[in-house]
């Protein structure tokens, strides 16, 4: 049956109103807003052929089935070859399929060639397979059959998945493997940075970063293929009416905010959450990137795709396709279908329907929830339905002129952004921060090129060590930076902080790893290489000599006007003419027993 009942509760009834609050407003900052909200879910019908039948395409366009009965599939990814593999979240699989006739459909039964509980992410990439469950990466050689060897976890860490467990990987042009981490809640300040994230990793799993944050659950995303720049739609927020949030399309750059969970769409705010370290919210979206397009709210985007192929008219190549699973939270369903993105000059102008819709009865009930999509080695689309567990075939049985394949994505505009800051010179000798004289750093928990505990490598505890400094005659601020210039981003930045008040000369062990300290007060702290904010203790490779962190302190004759989450090269620029003073202290670490998982 449909299901569909409005909400009607104190937090979400009523007329907006919002008061006029202090700068830095907390809980009980004078927020009054009422929100209507349904939950609708549209009854699930057999996918006959009748149904199918039914299914809208532009003219030119056939839908088939590719075959059926396959249950909860999710995830498609096609091999050079043309060998079709797909995930099965509640069966905790991967099927393999053949279609070497090329017939638009399998030569033979699918085969279950990989078995992991939550299996859901697919990446292909050098004759490899990568897999990603909920918190886990495993990679495996594609044998000359389609079959794979053994499973092998590089990656057993990923942060905890609560409301959103479905992670994605793709290959960039870069060669590094991007992981989506979505949030574990609707709206909520994360304890995990890696949280609300795009990761990026070394193919081996063994060096890992935060490429951008503040993303509700960015499912889908792929390389514009003209541009070679990144693209992802995210997940808007639940229980802001019928039509907030914007599904959110968004140009993704190292580094950037993308809101979430504080600020959304073109720059609208929500009014419950709030940022910790006493940041307004205002200050939050000084800090966020704006999202570029926005579709309809609660279409609930999946697996997203640029067309590169031969199959489709010249005047789709460089387009963008995204499946829309379709919505519960909105009292007329949206979603169920898939979208196109028109993109002109290699950035997005426009998002349309293109295939859809699979509602039927006038949106009682469904007969597809699309997820995966991958184009197969003919140029056709291939669409996973998570509902009836058909995989759908999208070919161009026109007339109109198709164009050439287009080559990979060029790799320039990531290589750029990931060497950013990279081989340079630790902070005490750049040119920024030329001048002054010397102070002494000290600790009571390390001397000078001693080893660090445990405690405060990310093995551990991860917690800051105390540090203490010599007060320097006209200082009205302290910064610290922290690198290690063993590490293969040489140096990477493992901890700013600035703003530090002239009156303080030691910081106590374990502060928060948060963009502004309350204690000591208006301390702002920076974004590491790491990707997050706030100490990041060594992580030096299991094996490694021991690497050497350099805790350097410098005394500026200001307070700087830097925004919170600046990284390194942007605090140097801010302090440069400003040094009065300037000293380190160097501790090493190196970390012999490997971590169980």
């Amino acid at each position: 049956m449909r299901t569909s009942f409005t909400l009607a509760m104190p937090a979400i009834l009523g007329a907006i109103a919002l008061w006029s609050h202090p700068a830095h407003a907390q809980q009980g900052d004078g927020t009054h807003v009422g929100i209507a909200a349904a939950i609708v879910k549209p009854d699930k019908v057999e996918a006959t052929p009748e149904r199918v039948a039914g299914v809208k395409a532009p003219p030119g366009f056939a839908v088939s089935v590719f075959d059926s009965g396959l249950k909860n599939i999710r995830i498609v990814a096609v091999a050079p070859d043309g060998t079709i593999y797909v995930s099965r979240r509640d069966q905790g699989d991967v099927l393999m399929f053949k279609d070497a006739d090329g017939d638009g459909r399998p030569d033979a039964a699918p085969v279950t060639v990989a078995s992991r509980a939550g299996a859901h992410g697919l990446a292909i990439r050098d004759g490899k397979l990568y897999l990603a469950t909920v918190k886990e990466v495993f990679v495996a050689d594609i044998l000359p059959d389609g079959r794979l060897s053994p499973l092998k976890l590089i990656i057993g860490d990923l942060p905890d998945a609560g409301q959103h467990p479905n992670r994605t990987l793709a290959f960039g042009p870069d060669g590094m493997l991007y992981i989506s981490a979505g949030s574990t809640c609707n709206t909520c300040n994360e304890s995990n940075p890696e949280n609300a994230t795009l990761l990026r990793a070394s193919p081996d799993g063994k060096q890992r970063s935060i490429f951008a944050s503040g993303l509700r659950n960015m499912i889908g995303f792929d390389w514009q293929p003209r541009t070679g720049e990144l693209w992802g739609m995210d997940h808007g927020i639940d229980f802001l009416g019928d039509d907030d949030q914007q599904e959110e399309l968004n140009k993704i750059e190292l580094g950037k905010q993308y809101g979430w969970p504080h600020v959304y769409g073109a720059g609208s705010i929500y009014p419950q959450s709030t940022p910790v370290g006493d940041i307004s919210k205002e200050e939050w979206k000084a800090r966020s990137t704006p999202m570029e397009l926005g579709y309809t709210a609660h279409a609930a985007p999946m697996q997203l795709l640029f067309y590169r192929g031969a199959n489709f008219p010249a005047e789709y190549q460089g387009d963008a396709f995204v499946t829309m699973r379709g919505s519960w939270n909105r009292s007329t369903p949206s979603g169920y279908e898939i979208v196109r993105v028109r993109f002109a000059d290699g950035q997005a102008k426009s998002i349309e329907p293109f295939v859809g819709s699979f509602l039927t009865d006038g949106g009682k009930t469904h007969i597809a929830r699309p997820v995966g999509l991958a184009m197969a080695k003919d140029g056709s689309l291939l669409m996973a339905d998570d509902a009836n567990g058909v995989l759908y075939r999208i070919a161009y049985t026109g007339n109109a002129a198709r164009g050439a394949m287009l080559p990979a994505a060029p790799a320039a505009p990531m290589q750029q952004q990931a060497a950013q800051g990279t081989n340079v010179p630790l902070a005490l000798v750049r040119p920024e921060s030329v001048g002054g004289g010397k102070l002494a750093v000290s600790s009571n928990a390390f001397a000078s090129n001693a080893m660090l505990a445990a405690k405060y490598s990310e093995y551990a505890d991860g917690v800051s060590p105390p540090l203490s400094w010599s007060a320097v005659a006209g200082a009205k601020s302290y910064v610290i930076i922290m690198e290690d210039p063993d590490a293969p981003q040489k140096p990477f930045v493992h901890w700013l902080a600035w703003n530090i008040s002239a009156t303080v000369t030691s910081l106590p062990e374990g502060l928060q790893e948060q963009p502004r300290l309350t204690e000591p007060e208006g301390v702002l702290q920076g974004r590491t290489t790491r990707g997050s904010t706030g100490y990041y203790g060594p992580r030096p490779p299991v094996g490694d000599p021991a690497h050497h962190y350099h805790f350097q302190v410098f005394a500026l004759d200001t307070v700087l006007s830097l925004p919170f989450g600046s990284d390194r090269d942007q605090l140097l620029k801010a302090m440069q003419g400003h040094v009065l003073a300037k000293g380190e202290l160097m501790g090493r670490y190196k970390q012999v027993q490997p971590p169980l998982k």
